[in-house]
């Protein structure tokens, strides 16, 4: 039986400290995208505390251990985000975003800047100029977004997401599968991607920049949904920010090279001033 993780603002999380921990300590928020869960940082948790942070990743609304929250636009789990930070009292954060994870956790960055000290952004767009495509797609078309639902299963889950990622694990895919394990959660699934309209973002445009904090953009480079060439324009807006692909990686490389990954992240954030 997995055992049940603590939970603040109402959502569950994963957490690693370095054995003195205390109020000086630099906290990374780490924040997941679809289908995902903190899962997802199992390798980043890790590394993050053996370099000197408490490293903490909420499963957000819907996702891992974390009931759904209907309706679950994009705009609540933006919200969502903020009252897991605000009951933590964490500040001057590092956000370390991945997927739809980004379109969160940037949101929310931009609206609280005086909370972010450091991004770490991987396989994620913020442009307000987006194009969904595949199977975000159909999720967003009325109609055949609940014919998908209905007949979504794990085995097909599963099918989608080694075309992506061939190395993952049974224990992965189960974990991912919560997210559509019944019928709120689907419903959940279909909200937040037909919430996820891009020219929401018209009103960021710059937002990245302006954060003036440093910046790592980690990358697959052989990610099919997100190409290098996002993170090249993501780096483009952020002046001095880091580039580094992995190009025998995937959309899933925290999944994929949870350890490498992971060692990427501490030794960016071990070079910051603190």
């Amino acid at each position: 039986m997995t055992e049940p993780l603590p939970t603040a603002g109402g959502l569950a999380y994963r957490e690693a400290r370095p054995a003195d921990t205390d109020a000086d300590t630099p906290v990374a928020l780490l924040v997941h995208g679809w289908p995902e869960s903190s899962h997802t940082w199992r390798g980043t948790l890790p590394a993050l505390a053996a370099a000197g942070w408490r490293a903490v990743a909420p499963d957000l609304p819907g996702y891992g251990q974390t009931p759904v929250d209907l309706p679950a636009t994009w705009e609540r789990h933006v919200e969502a985000l903020e009252r897991f930070r605000t009951d933590l009292g964490l500040d001057d954060v590092a956000l370390v975003v991945h997927d739809w994870g980004g379109l969160i956790g940037l949101r929310w960055a931009c609206d609280h800047p005086d909370a972010v000290s450091a991004l770490v952004i991987s396989n994620t767009g913020f442009f307000s100029d987006g194009k969904w495509q595949g199977l975000a797609d159909t999720m967003r078309a009325p109609g055949q977004g609940e014919e998908l639902m209905d007949n979504m299963s794990r085995d097909l889950l599963a099918m989608g997401l080694r075309n992506l990622a061939p190395t993952l694990d049974d224990a992965t895919i189960d974990e991912y599968w919560g997210c559509l394990s019944d019928a709120d959660r689907r419903q959940g699934v279909l909200d937040l991607y037909r919430s996820g309209d891009f020219e929401k973002l018209t009103a960021y445009d710059g937002g990245l920049g302006s954060l003036g904090v440093p910046a790592l953009l980690l990358w697959g480079g052989m990610d099919e949904l997100v190409p290098v060439a996002t993170a090249e324009r993501l780096a483009a807006e952020m002046p001095g920010s880091e580039v580094k692909v992995h190009d025998d990686l995937g959309h899933f490389l925290f999944d994929e090279a949870p350890d490498r990954c992971g060692a990427d992240i501490a030794a960016f954030l071990a070079g910051l001033e603190r």
